[in-house]
């Protein structure tokens, strides 16, 4: 008897600590620059995998759209991209990567560092550590990354928070357990701008934003090696002259 009141006791602390948790970090986020949003996607379903008129650039503009947004921003890990923002009908997407310097983690589990992984998630990212690129600039700092962001937010009529979203897509795994490209910049974003207990009430809710928002995570689940097999063969490569729009500088190729 004793010891199930105590089991009692605990959860019942436990539960008041998360809600508090989750009021405080609502009502920090409410009122900041950047509305959270989540994974945009979990498979790759074609190359160029961001550009006006592909089905994720689409859902973006939509989630802006739904927002008032007249901007989103979309982060990534650094590819073969310049990552270069574009218009999606009336809504302006951000593109923006970071590259570790020390490592590729965020491309395959096999790669991923755990003691690392928990080193940055607790303490954050070290101020070398980090490369970044946007519209084909490699920016050395965190700081001068969120500057051209925020530049072209307001080149482009932004008001109100930005609307943001980790890409999300997986090559090789399986894309339910990792959180594939973009989330450790997402992360390091909601850490800097709004601390670390926001961050991680964000990051949960954002691995279970594109379940409740995303219609197309039942067929890219469903079809997920199949999808990576032809993404990694090369079937998937999109004609960009057909794309209607000028995408040849996403093929060009990034050494650093």
């Amino acid at each position: 008897m004793g010891e199930n009141m105590s089991i009692k006791g605990c959860s019942l602390v436990a539960l008041i600590i998360i809600v508090l948790f989750v009021g405080y970090s609502y009502m920090i986020v409410s009122n900041g620059p950047i509305d959270p949003l989540g994974r945009l996607s979990f498979v790759k379903l074609e190359n160029p995998d961001m550009y006006p008129g592909h089905p994720d650039s689409v859902l973006l503009g939509q989630y802006a759209q739904e927002k008032g947004s007249k901007c989103a921003l979309v982060v990534h890990f650094a590819g073969t991209s310049t990552y270069s923002s574009y218009q999606e009908g009336n809504v302006f997407i951000i593109e923006a990567a970071f590259i570790d310097t020390q490592g590729g983690g965020s491309q395959s589990l096999s790669q991923i560092n755990l003691l690392d992984s928990v080193k940055v998630a607790i303490f954050g990212v070290p101020d070398d550590r980090y490369k970044y690129m946007s519209d084909g600039v490699v920016y050395n700092s965190y700081s001068d990354l969120m500057k051209h962001v925020n530049t072209l937010a307001e080149e482009h009529g932004q008001q109100g928070p930005i609307p943001m979203v980790w890409h999300g897509t997986v090559r090789t795994d399986n894309p339910i357990i990792d959180q594939g490209c973009g989330f450790p910049l997402y992360f390091q974003i909601l850490e800097n701008t709004y601390g670390i207990i926001p961050a991680y009430v964000y990051m949960v809710y954002g691995m279970i934003f594109p379940y409740l928002n995303n219609h197309y995570w039942p067929y890219e689940l469903a079809n997920a090696s199949e999808l990576q097999q032809l993404y990694n063969n090369g079937s998937l490569n999109n004609n960009y002259v057909n794309a209607h729009t000028n995408t040849s500088k996403y093929y060009q190729n990034f050494t650093d």
